[in-house]
């Protein structure tokens, strides 16, 4: 609810894990559960701006009622949530399909017609060549300024400021060619040039069927 006209598409894995009967239980038990979380959250922030409209000294809490009436005025699209086998190749493709048919659906993206500035394609160009520059460590990790730095060597970039860069930034982690956690403090100055390399620590740290897995090793 953070971002305004955000989408989302629930995801349920291991339905092989599932009886056939239970797979439209846990579906709707799971949307009933998004609903309600939703409903809090709104009821929540609706206390705490009327908790500040009504304080005696409403001057002091500007800033925070701002920021408030901005995360009550954002919308939030929840879709019917997909349920897929991850071991079945059959239903990563189903999921990939609904991926792409939400995508393209203006109704749900407005904004999927809207033509980038060329500037857009020049740095998801330039990013990728030093990703795969001999340079780049495995890990794919550089500070923020320093790559502002590097794509400023490009004679078509070398104006590119902080501010522009950051929004093309946004973008490209949107579409999955880079990942910024810019709203996480100790990451905001890291640019992962590599998400591959995030997938497959995250992969080391959580395995299909992992208790199973501890189990027999005991």
């Amino acid at each position: 609810m953070r971002v305004p006209n955000s989408v989302v598409l629930p995801v349920g894995t291991h339905v092989d894990c599932c009886r056939e009967e239970e797979v439209e239980e846990k579906r709707h038990d799971i949307m009933a559960k998004i609903a309600a979380m939703l409903a809090e959250r709104k009821s929540n922030l609706a206390h705490f701006i009327n908790n500040l409209e009504g304080s005696e000294e409403p001057e002091f809490y500007v800033d925070q009622w701002e920021r408030l009436k901005e995360m009550e005025n954002c919308t939030l699209t929840i879709l019917k949530l997909v349920a897929v086998n991850c071991t079945d190749h059959r239903d990563i493709k189903k999921l990939e399909n609904t991926i792409l048919e939400h995508v393209k659906n203006e109704e749900l993206f407005p904004e999927v017609v809207r033509m980038l500035p060329p500037v857009y394609r020049q740095v998801e160009v330039a990013i990728v060549d030093i990703a795969q520059s001999e340079e780049m460590a495995d890990h794919g990790m550089m500070d923020l300024q320093y790559l502002l730095s590097k794509l400023s060597q490009c004679e078509h970039l070398a104006t590119l400021g902080r501010e522009l860069l950051q929004d093309i930034l946004r973008y490209l982690h949107r579409i999955g060619l880079v990942v910024w956690y810019e709203e996480i403090k100790h990451l905001e100055s890291t640019v992962f040039l590599q998400p591959t390399f995030l997938i497959t620590m995250f992969k080391l740290l959580v395995r299909y069927r992992l208790v199973q897995q501890l189990e027999s090793i005991s």
